[in-house]
């Protein structure tokens, strides 16, 4: 699934259309165009925190924007993330963060002033303890509190009952945003993505993969007063020539009429991907939300990223080369997500469970 965009699988043939008829009247135009409206009126419709929306060309392009526009907002600097979240490769952010990083086994990055980790406050994800201790200590400095919603980039690590919500009361009480990092969630969990499932409003929100249906691009919104600092009608600046570019843009339009024209599709891939969680043996702990699921290489629950790096990772590489023997492509790393997908019909799904099931039983 590239990491998560492809909902609808590779070249859905609605999208190729798509593609096929905005490729002829051009690919860049620096203005923006009708088909850039009626994609943001489309997402206002299935995030109504969403009241308006900026295009950019990816997901770090997103949150990096997202991040300077709440400092603006609140005039605070410090930000408030959580361990194994990632949220692209901002500088301010490659701080205890997943994805790659955790697989690499790099504790940040180099080429990262101090400076700029300074301004970052690493959290356990799923604490609420941790963050009232925060806030308390450091509530006036804040600016914003950013988090994977469901984090999907040390595996597939769902939010805890209450951990959202008393994001939502904290912040709002000490005057901080809320940024909700939906790039991997937003139309994947649900169509009104992760705050529609778990009922939370979040004052940013940042999108990214399935927006785009395969092709680049990134968005980030919220509240009017919130988005209104953005250049030309605030002093934030932020730009790109190719962002709202017409290809990713009718890619992205595409998927999204498909998904609200199906809305049972959530619910099948959920029942299809419950099937491989249920191929796991005894002593795997597979988280799975909806096409979502990590198979974790441990025995016990993995609630956050202190957990999820008690994975056995080389029995986790010999189950990835496994699969790859078996013509099956997981992710390579411990703590990346598998996603399930449209194309994944009946056959894949049986050849894919009974694979999983092989690997188990030749191990004895």
């Amino acid at each position: 699934g590239s990491w998560g965009p492809l909902l609808l699988g590779h070249a859905h043939p609605e999208i190729v259309a798509a593609l096929e008829q905005t490729i002829r009247r051009g690919t860049s135009f620096g203005l923006p165009t009708e088909q850039e409206i009626e994609l943001a009126e489309v997402v206002r419709e299935a995030m109504p925190s969403v009241e308006m929306l900026r295009l950019v060309n990816s997901g770090t392009e997103a949150t990096m924007s997202a991040l300077r526009l709440a400092r603006a907002f609140t005039r605070r600097d410090l930000i408030v993330k959580f361990e194994g979240c990632y949220h692209g490769h901002v500088d301010s952010l490659l701080v205890k963060a997943g994805s790659g990083v955790a697989t690499l086994g790099i504790p940040d990055t180099a080429g990262v002033p101090a400076a700029f980790a300074d301004t970052t406050l690493a959290l356990p994800y799923n604490s609420i303890a941790g963050v009232e201790a925060a806030f308390a200590r450091y509530g006036d400095r804040i600016a914003a509190a950013i988090v994977e919603p469901v984090a999907g980039n040390m595996g597939c690590v769902p939010p805890a009952p209450g951990f959202l919500p008393a994001l939502r009361e904290l912040t709002s009480r000490y005057g901080a945003l809320l940024i909700f990092d939906e790039v991997i969630t937003g139309f994947r969990v649900a169509f009104g993505g992760a705050q529609q499932l778990y009922g939370v409003s979040p004052d940013l929100t940042t999108l990214g993969k399935v927006l785009g249906g395969g092709l680049p691009i990134g968005a980030y919104g919220g509240r009017a007063d919130i988005m209104s600092l953005v250049a030309p009608s605030g002093p934030v600046y932020q730009a790109g020539t190719l962002s709202g570019n017409p290809l990713a843009v009718a890619a992205g339009l595409a998927t999204l009429r498909h998904l609200k024209k199906h809305p049972e599709l959530y619910d099948q891939l959920a029942e299809r991907t419950s099937r491989l969680a249920a191929a796991a043996a005894p002593g795997i702990t597979v988280n799975q939300l909806g096409s979502m699921i990590t198979f974790f290489f441990t025995a016990g629950p993995v609630t956050d990223y202190a957990s999820a790096r008690r994975s056995d990772t080389q029995r986790f590489a010999r189950f990835h080369r496994w699969l790859l023997h078996h013509g099956i492509c997981f992710p390579p790393s411990q703590f990346e997500t598998a996603f399930v997908s449209a194309a994944h019909g009946e056959e894949e799904i049986a050849h894919t469970a009974e694979a999983i099931r092989e690997f188990f039983r030749s191990e004895g």
